[in-house]
């Protein structure tokens, strides 16, 4: 069994109590992680506690050397990553090596050359007779989840380190071994002891225990909206910051003067990105009732071409689900889209394979608002078709649910996607299939959370404003 990461040693976990890891490809145990403990988060925090002095004071140059030497070292040993999450996540391995761990990579680089070409001193600011400063918040929990298990790390640790922060990492216990090869290279670069400490887990044991603890100033935390809520509640015990990075239902509303072959096909592959794992997926597509009949027939020719399949052959498109938990949720719910009067036009519960946590690509139509597959997040290859009869009823369609974190509007002309796109309560919109912006802010509105991840604002979330009058 592996062993925790704590002030700077592979140390052994007061639980005595594993994990097993499991390759949702073939069911097969690849790997076992302890099951910490409250004792463990407790000598986390402590060692991280006794860290931040010395590394909040440590010169930005420093600190962003440290970060980049880390970052090149993921980009070296990038195709072993890949193959490790690839493994014990599922993803199919051309994904796993350019979104799952060089994209993570160019973004540790990103955070290192931004506080590297930072000093202190552009941190201070006069306003009046006032000096304005940021400083580091101090010790932060991150806790993480499996469906993008390096990436969603950096998305905190990087520009936690960044700022002058130390850290405790809880990652998911359910794919959890890339956060284990990051901590080999910040041990290899030679970050000082205490400033990352990994403390693999539960998260109602070690990832509660962490959000409670005295000695943490913030947790940022991405996974469900249930246990965000629960981390936000017991935070605010001891009046911590909070990050949240939750769920989502996000609506691709394509406009009549779209190119709808084109909006199709790219609304259906993001969709099925990752399986369907994707919290910002555009998991409804909002078609005019004109074009509603071509665009179910559209999908459908799309999602057949969606190989499912080992994560290792060339020519898979969606790998499995992570875990057999995770696709029997998936199959309720797509029993339940049938029971409701929703029309499946492809895939299904059937296993496309004898092993395996996989899940066919499924396409439903005559999703009507308000049904369960239309309100609630998946989180898997689950496409639902919804028609509308205008724009505002687009628009209304898109905003009514409960989450706000991504989306996106096509049309014939730029001004009036980015038009539609401001209407929308939502933290990112795609205009005419925009790429993902890894350094711009990432983040939602109402339950899709609390807070910005990436990019300079990224950074600003571990930083305190003090005003010093003089």
């Amino acid at each position: 069994m592996r062993q925790l990461y704590i002030g700077g040693s592979w140390t052994a976990s007061a639980s005595d109590e594993p994990i097993e890891v499991v390759n949702p490809a073939t069911e097969e145990i690849i790997d076992r992680v302890p099951a910490g403990s409250p004792d463990d988060v407790e000598s986390a925090a402590d060692a991280a506690r006794r860290a931040f002095p010395a590394w909040s004071q440590t010169a930005a140059a420093e600190r962003g050397k440290l970060l980049g030497d880390a970052a090149e070292l993921l980009k070296q040993r990038s195709d072993e990553i890949a193959k490790i999450i690839a493994t014990d996540m599922g993803s199919p391995l051309g994904f796993a090596l350019k979104v799952q761990t060089l994209m993570p990579a160019g973004v540790l680089a990103f955070y290192a050359q931004l506080v590297g070409g930072h000093p202190r001193e552009s941190e201070l600011r006069r306003v009046g007779n006032s000096l304005v400063v940021k400083e580091p918040i101090g010790v932060v929990a991150a806790i993480t989840p499996w469906n993008y298990p390096l990436h969603q790390i950096i998305c905190k640790v990087g520009p936690a380190l960044a700022a002058g922060c130390t850290v405790v990492l809880k990652p998911s216990e359910v794919a959890p071994l890339a956060a284990y090869a990051l901590a080999e290279i910040f041990d290899e670069v030679g970050l000082p002891p205490g400033v990352f400490n990994l403390v693999s887990g539960r998260g109602p044991v070690v990832g509660e225990a962490m959000a409670a603890h005295p000695e943490v100033d913030m947790v940022s935390f991405t996974g469900s909206t249930a246990a965000g809520r629960r981390v936000a509640s017991l935070a605010a015990e001891s009046v911590k910051r909070v990050a949240l990075e939750l769920g989502g239902k996000s609506a691709n509303i394509i406009l009549p003067d779209a190119d709808l072959e084109t909006a199709v096909k790219v609304g259906v592959a993001n969709c099925f990105v990752n399986a369907g794992q994707t919290c910002s997926a555009w998991t409804r597509m909002l078609v005019h009732r004109d074009q509603y009949d071509a665009a179910v027939r559209l999908s459908v020719e799309a999602a057949g071409k969606y190989t499912v399949g080992d994560p290792f052959d060339e020519s898979t498109r969606i790998g499995p689900l992570v875990s057999q938990v995770q696709r029997d949720r998936v199959i309720r719910y797509i029993n339940r889209g049938q029971e409701e009067g929703a029309r499946l036009v492809a895939g299904g519960t059937e296993r496309p394979h004898e092993r395996g946590y996989y899940v066919e690509p499924t396409v439903f139509a005559a999703v009507e608002p308000g049904m369960t597959i239309e309100q609630e997040e998946i989180f898997g290859p689950v496409l639902t078709l919804i028609p509308y009869r205008n724009e505002d009823e687009a628009v209304q369609i898109a905003n009514d649910t409960k989450y706000g974190l991504a989306g996106a509007v096509w049309s014939g002309t730029e001004d009036h996607a980015v038009a539609v796109a401001r209407r929308l309560r939502t933290g990112q919109v795609a205009v005419n299939g925009g790429k993902f912006n890894p350094l711009a802010p990432f983040g939602g509105y109402k339950q899709s959370g609390v807070g910005r991840e990436l990019g300079e604002y990224g950074l600003e979330e571990y930083l305190e404003i003090k005003s010093i009058q003089l």
